[in-house]
């Protein structure tokens, strides 16, 4: 029969999750607008929780030396954040390396993760000093609203999986709305800011790169075998779980920004 509401088991999660992300985004919002120390703080916590989950997930036999190397990834990652040399990005290799040491199996996929995660994190940090608040709302924006679309249309309308051999979740559905949604946010910021055109085919394949972001870590988790990176966010699972995307987002435009000369990369 038609035109009768969702299952509620279909939506059961969803007022834990947004619970959970108003919390989240709360917190983002203040690092985010206050900035300098302040931000960088809330990344280097973010980042050394995101590798120990990582370490937790290949070895979660040995959760002391994923404590450890959550450390050392504060600690060189606090050094560094203040600077813009881009030589000190070699220490970024201590802790990935160090820890595939210490690793039997999955030792690339541990210091590749490792290391993007860093990267990543380096990169949020400089996007606000360098580009400014306004920009790195839009590129959380983006994310952001690319995440929301792709759930609530990939629950409400299902159909084909975008690529079930590494997210069984996933709908081309859900894939297409969270395009059509950075293409929005794209289009807000054109209206409001002095960016052209161009700003919405760049939120596209930011919103691109983040659903990548994602894709890779839940391939990682099949790979292990685990249903999340942790327990430690409610409806979400870790944190790893909730910045997957904007993980693969920040890579995105810290090649976009270093490698290209697209007008409109900074507002």
């Amino acid at each position: 029969m038609t035109g009768l509401p969702p299952h509620p088991a279909k939506w059961g999660d969803l007022s834990i999750r947004i619970a959970s992300s108003v919390a989240m985004t709360l917190i983002g919002a203040v690092g985010i607008i206050l900035g300098g120390i302040w931000f960088q703080m809330l990344v280097v916590f973010v980042s050394a929780v995101m590798v120990w989950e990582l370490w937790m997930m290949i070895r979660p036999a040995e959760p002391t030396k994923g404590m450890l190397l959550a450390a050392l990834v504060a600690s060189v990652m606090s050094g560094q954040l203040g600077y813009d040399s881009h030589w000190g990005l070699l220490l970024f290799l201590v802790a990935p390396l160090i820890g595939a040491t210490q690793l039997r199996t999955e030792i690339k996929t541990f210091f590749v993760f490792a290391l993007g995660i860093q990267l990543a994190g380096w990169g949020l940090v400089h996007f606000r000093a360098d580009y400014g608040f306004t920009w790195l709302l839009w590129l959380m924006s983006v994310v952001i609203v690319t995440d929301v679309f792709g759930y609530f249309a990939g629950k409400a309308f299902g159909g084909p999986k975008f690529w079930p051999r590494y997210s069984p979740k996933k709908t081309w559905s859900g894939t297409a709305a969270g395009w059509i949604g950075a293409a929005l946010v794209g289009g807000i910021f054109m209206l409001f800011t002095n960016v052209g055109l161009v700003i919405v085919p760049i939120s596209m394949a930011l919103s691109f790169a983040g659903q990548m972001g994602d894709i890779a870590e839940s391939a990682l988790k099949r790979r292990m075998g685990v249903k999340d990176s942790s327990t430690l966010i409610p409806g979400h699972g870790g944190l790893f779980d909730r910045f997957d995307a904007l993980l693969g987002g920040a890579l995105f435009m810290l090649l976009v920004a270093d490698v290209f000369d697209i007008p409109g990369v900074a507002f």
